[in-house]
């Protein structure tokens, strides 16, 4: 299916080096934000308090929200448990006060709203948690990025392989770099977003990375830079249906979610955005730096145009 097709190759390789300076800057400024400002991140890897209360009819979340937050209590996380009338409430480490303390005055401000409110339970979360969270988070990126390298390497080539790992965590950082620049929340739901990315780009770089072997196949009289120009412009109509639908639902979780998926959609938008960018402008152009070339994506022997042995050399229509 094509909104429409081109019928000359666009010259993407020509600007690669614009492009990717371009990157090289984006990356070093999300990194330096990193190290300077750090992530702000939520209470399931700070530690904090944790409450589960029940209503007498479903709650209201925004309204918990205001109630807690009234109170000079920030970065609180709410959400439905189970069913519409349990609420789970997390809330950050005060200095001064401990869990108890917290938990009382918040179920005190709960209850001045809406008298029905029953505290089921209250604990504490230990920051010891937030750092098993953490680590396991590596684990399963770098796991990730294991799977993508060893994946792109039987199915291609090392040279595609190590192109896309590059452009992949050039997506990651830049997401990450946005979140320590706006120091918006960094939460559970977050990561699972940056590993969704991860998946998300990589398809995109296997499209035109299997087109690109495709043209290597189909067009011997084209060099490197030609091939890789007109499998991106082949895809260009696939791309724009396919990234098209997926931010549309992305952004009506952003816009309708709420609070409880607005960071996760923000930081699939952005993943989208600058996936597209990077399986494009980064991987491709990666790929043709490191000297990817027909010999490399086809093995055995190569038949050339009027090679007498092709059987239909001399051949007349």
């Amino acid at each position: 299916m094509e909104f429409f097709k081109i019928h000359r190759d666009i010259p993407f390789m020509r600007h690669a080096l614009v492009f990717n300076l371009v990157s090289l800057v984006t990356f070093l400024a999300a990194v330096f934000f990193l190290f300077s400002r750090g992530l702000h991140l939520s209470v399931e890897f700070t530690g904090g308090t944790l409450m589960e209360v029940s209503y007498s009819q479903p709650a209201d979340l925004n309204t918990i929200r205001n109630s807690v937050a009234a109170l000079g209590i920030n970065d609180v996380q709410v959400q439905n448990f189970g069913t519409a009338q349990d609420v789970l409430i997390r809330m950050p480490v005060q200095k001064g006060s401990s869990s108890g303390a917290q938990s009382e005055r918040v179920l005190a401000s709960l209850k001045s709203v809406d008298a029905s409110a029953t505290l089921r339970r209250t604990e504490f979360v230990g920051p010891q948690v937030g750092d098993e969270l953490a680590a396991d988070g590596l684990k399963a990126l770098l796991s990730v990025i294991a799977g993508i390298m060893l994946y792109l390497a039987m199915r291609f080539e090392w040279k595609f392989a190590v192109a896309a790992v590059i452009a992949n965590l050039h997506d990651v950082i830049i997401i990450l770099g946005f979140f320590a620049f706006f120091q918006w929340e960094f939460s559970l739901p977050v990561l699972a977003a940056v590993l969704a990315v991860l998946g998300y780009s990589v398809n995109e770089s296997v499209v035109i990375f299997d087109r690109i072997r495709e043209n290597f196949r189909r067009y011997r009289k084209m060099n490197t830079v030609q091939i890789i120009d007109s499998a991106i412009t082949s895809t260009i109509s696939r791309t724009i249906i396919t990234h098209g639908c997926t931010q549309l639902m992305v952004l009506s979780m952003l816009l309708f979610g709420g609070a409880t998926l607005h960071y996760f959609a923000l930081a699939l938008t952005i993943g989208i955005l600058f996936g597209i960018y990077s399986s494009v402008f980064v991987a491709a152009a990666i790929a043709m730096w490191l000297g990817i070339q027909r010999e490399d994506l086809i093995k055995g022997p190569i038949k050339k145009e009027g090679d007498p042995a092709d059987p239909n050399a001399g051949a007349t229509v």
